[in-house]
């Protein structure tokens, strides 16, 4: 076997293959303890994990999610988010960059024909990372697009311009998102470096500030036929498009939650000092901080608990993709996603409140937390997930098939 292959402009060693779920786990533990070292740094500065999105993608867990079929491990979604989530703790931006890597390939699996999963999964195991072209700034909605994918021999030309691109700066191939002539919506292969793609990076969020979910221009892009995935497919049937990619936002809000409360409990014990008319002499046994630590602590084991049922939920749609089980994961990761958002805001906000004032020093950067949970939460609206939790029971009205739930 081939072990160095080339992409762009670089040559690498073909990644490792990790080969159970407790080995995925505790890969993720191993880097998690590496990233977080520098976490904060990297925040305050700005400074782009390009180094360790390389250890992320040589140590094999970008391609867990690879369909056994094709040699891959397969993960059950519930290990999935909580790899995100233990990433995420470390830092939020690393943990956010792999998910639509991991959307693309629940894509690919689910819209791709043979050739096409036997070709791109196969890049995956030897450590090639997807990145999105998705959004774009300016339309109707967040659901329309602009950009345009028309047909030029052989091959197709693509047009347009995208913004959160998130990983594409980090990325072996741009996956595009584009409309056909007849407004079907479609997904494209493209390398790194292809003419006609620019990739600005000009992402300047207070929250999640290094996943580089900038810009990316599209001008009369070609790419060959046999990588153009028709995704408007996976919206005409149940899928488990949208409720693999949602858990995986999921298990990011949970991360930053987890780090946000690591961060309390430490300060709390080694810095902060108790209310003057406490009586007490360290601040970790007023009994008001006590038992808002325990609901913290309290709502992180709901929140970590809804996101496993969710992640077998998922796994259950994937094996039967059934009407009633995807709706049911839909429902579940819905709620999980819920869950996850308010503990995450909860968790930063709380940080600060039992801290104390001196935990707001900016040489600290403990605010990134409630930054990241800010920023990362808008994925996507709360509200409209209760709404169509509420729709379902007490209307029967089945959950919109649009990736978003």
């Amino acid at each position: 076997m081939n072990n160095v292959l080339r992409q762009a402009d670089q040559i690498r060693p073909v990644a490792d293959r990790i080969g159970s779920d407790d080995e995925a786990i505790a890969t993720a533990l191993r880097l998690a303890a590496q990233f977080a070292a520098r976490a904060a740094e990297r925040d305050a500065d700005r400074i782009l994990p390009f180094s360790e999105l390389d250890l992320l993608a040589q140590s094999g867990l970008l391609a867990i999610t690879v369909p056994a079929q094709y040699g891959g491990l397969d993960v059950s979604n519930a290990v999935l988010a909580e790899i995100t989530a233990i990433l995420s703790e470390a830092d939020g931006s690393i943990g956010q960059i792999p998910q639509n890597h991991f959307y693309i390939l629940e894509a690919l699996r689910t819209d791709g024909g043979e050739e096409q999963q036997r070709y791109f999964f196969g890049r995956v195991l030897a450590g090639d990372r997807f990145g999105n072209a998705l959004s774009e700034r300016g339309t109707k909605t967040v659901g329309h697009y602009n950009t345009r994918i028309t047909r030029d021999g052989p091959g197709y030309r693509i047009n347009g311009r995208k913004f959160y691109s998130t990983g594409v700066l980090f990325a072996d191939w741009i996956t595009i998102f584009a409309l056909d002539p007849e407004d079907r919506l479609t997904m494209a292969f493209v390398p790194k470096g292809t003419e006609g793609v620019e990739i600005v990076d000009d992402w300047d969020g207070f929250g999640q500030r290094t996943t580089g979910s900038g810009t990316t221009i599209l001008d009369n892009v070609y790419v060959s036929a046999d990588s153009v995935v028709f995704h408007h497919k996976g919206f005409e049937r149940p899928t488990t498009i949208g409720s693999v990619g949602q858990i995986i936002h999921a298990g990011v809000d949970l991360g930053i939650a987890r780090a946000a409360f690591a961060e309390t409990l430490e300060f709390v014990r080694m810095k902060s000092r108790p209310w003057m008319d406490s009586g007490l002499e360290r601040a970790s046994d007023d009994p008001l901080t006590i038992a808002k630590v325990g609901q913290i602590a309290i709502r992180l084991e709901a929140a970590t608990a809804l996101v496993e049922r969710a992640g077998h939920k998922v796994d259950a749609a994937q094996v039967e993709t059934t009407e009633e089980k995807v709706v049911a994961a839909t429902l579940a990761v819905a709620a999980a996603k819920v869950l996850t958002t308010e503990v995450a805001l909860e968790a930063s906000n709380t940080l600060f409140e039992l801290a104390g004032t001196s935990s707001v020093q900016a040489g600290l950067n403990l605010d990134r937390h409630w930054r990241n949970a800010r920023t990362h939460t808008l994925h996507d609206p709360v509200r409209w997930k209760y709404h169509v939790v509420g729709n379902y029971h007490l209307n029967g009205v089945t959950p919109p098939k649009n990736g978003a739930l």
